[in-house]
């Protein structure tokens, strides 16, 4: 699935490590998710996107 997170992420200037601890999952899941070789749960979509100062739709491309 599409997305802006790593747009968005380094427009607020943040690490992946950075929103990784913010969202409370390992940097990992962020590398993945900004891939698109994630898709994550409805949980997470809205805590990152929480984090971004964004909604879900606005951050992930259906």
């Amino acid at each position: 699935m599409k997305n802006k997170i790593k747009e968005l992420r380094r427009v607020l200037g943040l690490t992946q490590e950075e929103l990784a601890n913010r969202v409370g999952v390992r940097r990992e899941t962020i590398v993945f998710l900004e891939a698109g070789k994630y898709n994550p749960s409805l949980q997470l979509a809205h805590d990152v996107a929480r984090v971004l100062k964004t909604t879900i739709d606005e951050l992930f491309l259906f």
